[in-house]
């Protein structure tokens, strides 16, 4: 440090004296980003902190939830994006403060929820916000980790929400991963929330050395000759990877090849000299480059991965390590039944673990994720093969990260992954505290641009944009808490509002801008015989109706020659016209020729300018005009706009679905319904098919489950017809992919034969299972008999074996 630096840090310490006590406390020293947050808080202050995967952002969050316990009766919730992400950080809070002091809410799990310190999903607080909760009460803290979620098109919004409407008291620390655009988020949370500390730290803990496998050989990616902080590729990577280079041999044909043939030549060429993923595990352990977490976006080949790898006899772990993993595994699993354990591939899956390899995707049991996490964190297993979600938040860092690929299928096509999902992948490589440096390892594909690696691997940020829109539920609490005309103010004043006002900024000015140049250039095609601008017109009239002449030269007759008249009379007053006879008219032509572009161009601007003015509140209308048009919403005596009987439902709704289910229930149409029908009906509403997924109706429960479907699926079409008239986006049909499945679970069926059914992976069955819960409960809750008992029944019902037992959360 320098005298400034120890001069500054001094200060820090002398005005935060909380901050330094809990310094005391820890068995490492605070970073300077750390620090500068942490004093923030102390100050009374919220902060954001930027930075990236691994530095330690959660600390503020801990030294948050320090303060709140260090007063009387103040409360910290701690919001997370996932469920994986709550119970772990719960389970870390019960050690730290104990269990009477914390809570865990995820929709699905309520534990102690009047307690000091809760840790939540962000929907469950936004749903609490909305129903003015008790709980709410001494709120000091509010955590949103991963906050850069809010960017998310389906869930991001509830992020906005919650930022929004939480009481301005209430101080709040916004934890995310770098973003380019960190500042400008700060600006808005300190427009909607008061003093905010925006403290942004590019720094890695502990730092990334990147490297690429070519042909069995490990070669840094980068420069490592002292011109690496240019960022400038491997010379000797770049020769091993081009055509004729060492370690390749040019294709055996005489001349030059045609560029597809010499790719193709490439690609097969370095395919041939690809090892198996046994021999890259095998190459990383010699190098002492374990723990590994092997990234590959399909869960199939995940699970293929960890069978070739055993299959090659690769063996990672000693016997007291075996010994170790068996008995957690056996104490983590002993509440499933054996009958369940074989239909989950349990003996398999534990060989692996044995083994010291597993994989790790949405498609495990969460019980089977939580084991490999733990195992994992513990260097027990050495080896995972996982999709990209490992990357999202949760506490499993490794030595050395692989990425065998950097493309991926985003649902409807291959995509390259973008430098921000780089740089999340990534950042998983180095434990803070036992590794001198991270690894990243690119496995070499035939086809590959060095250049463009590299360009991938040195940009770290991506910006942060708003997915916000509002939603039937929130119109309806928002004008039920402030009514119609503030409700518009306080969507105006969202981020994404902010961004489009501050685009909107820019292009204004850059309108301006460009009308001072329209006025130059028609003062320079000013023509002394008459009005050039007029001529032009002409002119152009007359080009187009020559290009689509030529264009629709086999067309009719009739056409054709009413066409050459047009033509016939526009020479002529071309011709006619003052300008034409111009000795600089060629010179005005060129002007008028850049006049014309450039009015286009700046209308096209000033249309969007008036399309991003008040865009959020103009989809706010729109969604009101729906509920008006409904019922949901009335007008007073005073003609002002208020929640009516039915509006009371919707507003404790909450999901994609929200005016479909809140219609049902007013309409009855599941009226008739018994507990497992009422079970696939709900998953209904919340299953989303695969893309390729063909409907199979033949299968779907008889009797009255079939008539409320086909009574739902007619409201849904008419509510379809309805929004698209209000220039709203809409909704995907009623999917019964699940239905079937869910109601012979709801009768009690087996695992094995639901699954088999379902043709869904156990993890994935679990997930729909528990999101068809929360909307069971939330009908057992809003709606009357018969719906709501009913449903209470359902939920029940599918509340049973590994369902109930796959996690606490």
């Amino acid at each position: 440090m320098s005298p400034a630096e120890r001069y500054a840090a001094s200060r820090l310490r002398q005005g935060s004296p909380i901050l330094e006590e809990f310094r005391a406390g820890l068995s490492f020293d605070l970073d300077p980003f750390q620090m500068e947050a942490c004093a923030a808080l102390e100050s009374d202050d919220s902060v954001l902190v930027a930075a990236p995967t691994g530095a330690g952002k959660t600390i503020v969050a801990e030294f948050a939830v320090y303060l709140a316990m260090k007063r009387a009766n103040d409360k910290v919730f701690y919001t997370a994006p996932m469920k994986a992400l709550s119970n772990q950080k719960f389970q870390e809070f019960v050690a730290e403060y104990g269990a009477s002091e914390v809570g865990l809410l995820t929709g699905d799990t309520n534990i102690n929820s009047s307690a000091r310190i809760v840790v939540m999903t962000t929907e469950v607080l936004r749903n609490m916000l909305y129903a003015d909760s008790d709980l709410l009460r001494n709120l000091s803290f509010v955590v949103m980790d991963e906050v850069h979620y809010l960017a998310d098109r389906f869930r991001g919004a509830v992020w906005e929400e919650v930022i929004i409407h939480l009481p301005q008291a209430v101080r709040l620390v916004s934890l995310s991963a770098t973003v380019s655009n960190a500042e400008e988020f700060g600006d808005w949370l300190q427009t909607v929330r008061g003093d905010t500390a925006v403290i942004v730290s590019e720094e890695r803990p502990v730092p990334l050395d990147q490297h690429v496998l070519v042909r069995g050989k490990l070669l840094d990616l980068f420069d490592s000759s002292g011109q690496a902080a240019t960022n400038r590729v491997n010379p000797e990577l770049l020769q091993l990877t081009s055509v004729g280079g060492r370690g390749s041999s040019r294709p055996p044909e005489r001349g030059r090849a045609r560029g597809r043939d010499r790719n193709r030549y490439h690609a097969r060429h370095f395919e041939e000299g690809r090892l198996d993923r046994a021999q890259v595990v095998d190459l990383l352990g010699s190098k002492h480059l374990l723990p590994a977490i092997f990234f590959i976006f399909s869960r199939n080949g995940c699970d293929q991965a960890v069978t070739q790898v055993l299959r090659a006899g690769v063996r990672l772990t000693d016997a007291t390590e075996r010994d170790e993993i068996r008995e957690i595994v056996e104490e983590r699993c002993r509440a499933i039944p054996d009958a369940d354990l074989a239909v989950l591939g349990y003996w398999q899956w534990l060989d692996g673990l044995q083994r010291g390899v597993a994989a790790h995707h949405a498609g495990m049991l969460p019980a089977f994720k939580e084991v490999v996490e733990e195992l994992f964190q513990k260097k027990l297993v050495k080896a995972v093969f996982a999709t990209e979600t490992l990357a999202l938040g949760i506490n499993m860092p490794a030595r050395t990260v692989v990425l065998e690929k950097l493309e991926k299928f985003n649902g409807e096509a291959r995509v390259p992954i973008t430098p921000g999902e780089y740089t999340q992948l990534t950042g998983r490589a180095g434990r803070r505290g036992i590794d001198v440096e991270g690894h990243s390892v690119i496995q070499w594909q035939g086809g590959l641009d060095p250049q463009s690696v590299a360009s991938l691997a040195s940009r770290r940020t991506y910006p942060l944009n708003s997915s916000f829109s509002p939603t039937y539920n929130m119109a309806v609490n928002l004008i039920e808490q402030f009514g119609r005309e503030r409700t518009r103010d306080i969507l105006e004043s969202s981020f994404a509002q902010f961004q489009a006002d501050r685009s909107v900024v820019s292009m204004a000015r850059k309108v301006r801008t460009q009308e001072e140049s329209l006025e130059g250039y028609a003062k320079a095609m000013e023509c002394h015989l008459g009005d050039f601008g007029e001529y032009w017109n002409i002119r152009r009239e007359l080009t187009d109706l020559e290009r689509r002449v030529i264009r629709s030269d086999h067309g009719i007759r009739g056409e054709k020659e009413r066409r050459q008249k047009q033509l016939n009379a526009l020479r002529r007053r071309m011709k006619q016209h003052p300008c034409h006879s111009c000795s600089d008219r060629e010179a005005h032509a060129r002007w008028a020729e850049r006049w014309s572009k450039l009015k286009k161009q700046t209308d096209d601007l000033r249309r969007q300018v008036t399309t991003r003015t008040g865009a959020v509140a103009k989809v706010f209308d729109r969604v009101t005009e729906v509920l008006l048009e409904l019922g949901y919403l009335t007008r007073n005596d005073h003609g002002a706009v208020v929640v009516g009987e039915g509006g009371r439902i919707l507003r404790r709704i909450y999901g994609e679905r929200d005016l479909l289910v809140a219609e049902c229930i007013r309409r009855g149409l599941w009226d008739s319904l018994d507990a497992p029908g009422m079970a696939a009906m709900a998953a209904a509403l919340v299953y989303e098919p695969r893309r390729d997924e063909q409907g199979a109706d033949w299968n779907l429960p008889k009797g009255p489950f079939r008539a409320a479907l086909d009574n739902t699926t007619t409201l849904w079409a008419q509510l379809d017809d309805l929004e698209t008239a209000h220039r709203l986006p809409g909704s995907n049909p009623v999917a019964t992919g699940l239905s079937a499945p869910m109601y012979r679970w709801a009768q009690g069926a087996s695992l094995d034969s639901v699954l088999r059914d379902a043709e869904l992976a156990a993890g994935d069955f679990v997930r729909m299972t528990k999101q068809t819960i929360d909307l069971l409960d939330q009908l057992s809750l809003v709606a009357d008999a018969p719906v709501g008992p009913t449903a209470r029944k359902a939920l029940d019902a599918i509340r049973r074996g590994i369902v109930a037992y796959s996690s606490v959360g």
